[in-house]
């Protein structure tokens, strides 16, 4: 399926916006800075990396000229699951990104405690993110790069 083909159900068209996306970068680098605080909780650094996951993830998405519905039911899971089309980030990276989205549900909802360790990995995965989508956007699209 095509990202053309999401077109109504669960992403829509936009002109893609080089302020919007240097916006959306620049918010993903502040919030992994932020993950990375000294004396913030393990549950406050997981939640900061995956907020940054998610806005290099929004624009990918709008680099490519799309964008969620944030009406319907899914759009996390919709802005990772697009990676491999968006930035070609390969399947298996964006399985492990789904499924740091499928703890994040958990522990929002359940109130269970997040490991060090678990804090660790988001942050790494959404320093990797960052880099890999500021670099795919770069070679790609120069003209949105900010």
């Amino acid at each position: 399926m095509t990202l053309g083909n999401l077109v109504g159900r669960t992403l829509e068209a936009v002109e893609p916006d080089a302020s919007a996306i240097a916006r959306l970068l620049d918010a993903a680098k502040s919030s992994l800075a932020d993950a990375k605080l000294p004396g913030i909780s393990n549950e406050g650094r997981f939640d900061m990396a995956y907020k940054a996951i998610m806005q290099c993830a929004n624009a990918a998405l709008q680099a490519n000229g799309f964008r969620t519905l944030t009406s319907k039911p899914g759009h996390h899971q919709t802005m990772i699951q697009t990676l491999t089309s968006t930035i070609g980030l390969d399947a298996s990276t964006m399985m492990l990104l789904d499924r740091l989205r499928k703890q994040r549900n958990v522990i929002d909802y359940s109130g269970d405690v997040v490991s060090l360790s678990m804090a660790n990995q988001a942050v790494v995965h959404a320093e990797t993110l960052l880099l890999h989508t500021g670099t795919w956007i770069r070679a790609n699209k120069p003209d949105l790069f900010p």
